[in-house]
């Protein structure tokens, strides 16, 4: 599919949502494939109602540097995605955060066991790998997306190390290094990549990237300040998983330091600081600017 997208962010999101979705329909194997209590459950994750937001960054990514969404970028989609959904599997093990919700819907654990779900996180990680090593675009490229992904998803200001971070910062003081250090990584990175691949994946250059990368930093410290933010102010209907959460487990979150209100600045001044790295692009970027927007400004 070439094309651009409209900029009514509904449409931008449900139009990249579909198009990732009929990727991952056909990139995990299904139900009826053994063991197909492993593909039961990666599917019951991955197929629980998530917005695809990391998927749609990088599709309006690759439209802020071509102009158009590129043929075959569904795949590298599909791939942040299952990367997404696999920690969220492992964050909701009972040896992590210990949720029963996800997306409204019971956690892979509480549907079908916690080895099960153990393993089909880990089957989704790697079929995400496979799946980027056969993306549909220059070697080159897709050896620079392979790295920054399997980086942005690792120990050093990834999310596996940001997920650390949290867990050993639970009943310690926050502090606004360690609040920054943990979102940064947590959730931060992906939301990064997610941004710079799609760039990549249609052609960015040097400058492009950086570009990119400023903005996919401060985007995803943004939403991540949002979601702490919806989790102190919305009920688990809203959210979709269990409200209070943080405040109960003394979770190091942003409005624990600073606030909501401060909080809520915060978010809107980075997206501002955002917008102002994709300035070159003119409204190439317009798209791109209304996901980022959307993530902050969200009530679920």
């Amino acid at each position: 599919m070439k094309g651009t997208m409209s900029t009514d962010v509904k449409t931008i999101i449900q139009e990249g949502a579909e198009l990732t979705d009929r990727a991952l329909e056909t990139l995990i194997p299904s139900v009826d494939t053994v063991p197909a209590s492993i593909h039961g459950a990666m599917r019951h994750s991955t197929f629980a109602g998530g917005k695809r937001l990391r998927p749609v960054l990088a599709m309006q990514a690759a439209v802020t540097i071509a102009g158009v969404i590129p043929s075959g970028i569904e795949h590298l989609g599909a791939a942040l995605e299952m990367l997404h959904t696999y920690s969220l599997i492992h964050d909701d093990l009972p040896a992590l955060d210990n949720d029963d919700l996800r997306r409204g819907k019971p956690t892979c654990h509480k549907a079908f066991g916690e080895a099960i779900a153990i393993l089909a996180g880990d089957a989704l990680q790697t079929r995400a790998f496979e799946v980027l090593a056969s993306l549909n675009a220059p070697s080159a490229a897709v050896v620079q997306i392979i790295g920054l992904i399997a980086n942005a998803v690792g120990t050093v200001e990834g999310m596996i190390g940001g997920q650390v971070l949290d867990i050993e910062s639970e009943h310690r003081k926050p502090t606004p290094e360690l609040v920054d250090a943990i979102h940064r990584a947590k959730t931060g990175a992906l939301i990064r990549v997610s941004v710079v691949t799609g760039g990549i994946f249609s052609g960015a250059t040097h400058d492009d990237v950086a570009r990119l990368d400023t903005f996919g930093r401060k985007a995803g410290l943004a939403f991540q300040i949002a979601d702490d933010v919806l989790d102190m102010t919305q009920d688990s209907s809203h959210l979709g998983k269990t409200a209070g959460k943080d405040l109960a487990t003394e979770k190091v979150t942003w409005p624990a330091v600073f606030g909501i209100e401060q909080s809520r600045r915060d978010a809107a001044a980075l997206i501002e600081e955002a917008f102002a790295a994709l300035a070159p692009y003119g409204s190439r970027a317009d798209g791109l600017k209304s996901v980022a927007r959307y993530l902050v400004e969200r009530r679920n």
